[in-house]
């Protein structure tokens, strides 16, 4: 009889213990707080989120970076940069973007909601680990003028194969892409001496993001409007860096039940369990201010023929999938 009561007490305790494990998920939002615009990055055996801090422009003047080992507790890093350090920064911090190269971290900001003939528009920031402090590069802008009718905010760094940094941005409508240099402080023109060539895919509005998945250029980018329920992700696929990008259709958008106005989304892969993940903002249901954005994560499945399949929004998020 003893011995039934063990295994039965033995039983319950792993039944218990086996439940927690499975019910050990990130939750949507990931953290607390108004954020937006997310860079889901890996570095190293650490998932890290840098966002937009979501206020009134006025306000919008620091970032916070967000680091986790296993996608469910995630640690704030409080303003790894600000402006105190960006002394050309007045207002509209936002869209963080991030990438390490030679073991110094590189982070790319827009700011100031630029107008042609105003001082703002694309930056760059330099620290020797990912949670800061940041140092502005420049004392400038990186681009502060309007080409090709892009408006210089949203850029996205993307490292390709062959060793070469790409820089995809821009809003109103227009995308470009230029080549930067060996420091990050200027571009490399392409073949035929242009240093931005405009790329935009069809009904593009901002937040590109590119990655590559078995060989093939995944470029994606938000439509609509940000503030409102119309916000969402659509993509292409290319054979190159450069496209051309002919779009596959919208894969992250308002679910009613859920969220609205999803957009401005990062892709994280990790490569122990293969899985994929999207980083978005949405806005919570009843919510009527703007700016009341919050940073989720949902996993991102593909066909078998490597179309991205709809992403189904939850509240409950991802399970606990540790790097190592």
């Amino acid at each position: 009889m003893k011995n039934l009561t063990k295994l039965f007490i033995f039983a319950v305790a792993t039944l218990v213990a086996t439940s927690c494990t499975e019910s050990k998920r990130s939750g949507n939002p990931i953290f607390e707080g108004w954020y937006a615009d997310p860079e889901g990055v890996i570095f190293g055996d650490t998932y890290w989120v840098y966002p937009t801090w979501s206020k009134p422009f006025p306000e919008q003047l620091h970032f916070d970076a967000f680091s986790s080992k296993d996608l469910v507790t995630w640690t704030k890093h409080e303003r790894i940069i600000d402006n105190t350090e960006i002394k050309w920064l007045n207002s509209a911090l936002w869209a963080p973007s991030i990438i390490e190269k030679d073991g110094k971290y590189y982070l790319m900001f827009s700011c100031n909601n630029v107008k042609q003939g105003e001082e703002g528009g694309i930056g760059v920031a330099v620290a020797d680990n990912p949670a800061g402090p940041f140092k502005d590069l420049l004392g400038k802008p990186l681009i502060n003028d309007i080409i090709n009718g892009a408006q210089p905010i949203d850029q996205f760094v993307f490292k390709d194969t062959d060793g070469t940094y790409y820089m995809y941005y821009g809003g109103w409508k227009h995308c470009n892409v230029c080549k930067l240099n060996d420091d990050f402080t200027g571009f490399v023109p392409f073949e035929d001496g242009e240093l931005f060539k405009e790329i935009t895919p069809g009904e593009y509005v901002e937040g590109p993001f590119m990655f590559i998945r078995d060989g093939k250029y995944y470029f994606m980018w938000s439509e609509g409007k940000w503030r409102q329920a119309n916000y969402r992700v659509a993509y292409a696929i290319a054979d190159n860096p450069l496209g051309p990008f002919e779009s596959r259709g919208v894969i992250l958008q308002t679910d009613e039940a859920i969220g609205t106005g999803a957009g401005h989304h990062s892709v994280m892969h990790n490569p122990r369990s293969g899985k994929y993940y999207i980083v978005y903002h949405r806005h919570p249901i009843g919510s009527t201010d703007g700016d009341d954005r919050r940073t989720c994560i949902d996993e991102l499945r593909f066909d078998n023929e490597g179309n991205i399949l709809p992403v189904k929004m939850t509240f409950e998020g991802v399970e606990a999938d540790p790097l190592q």
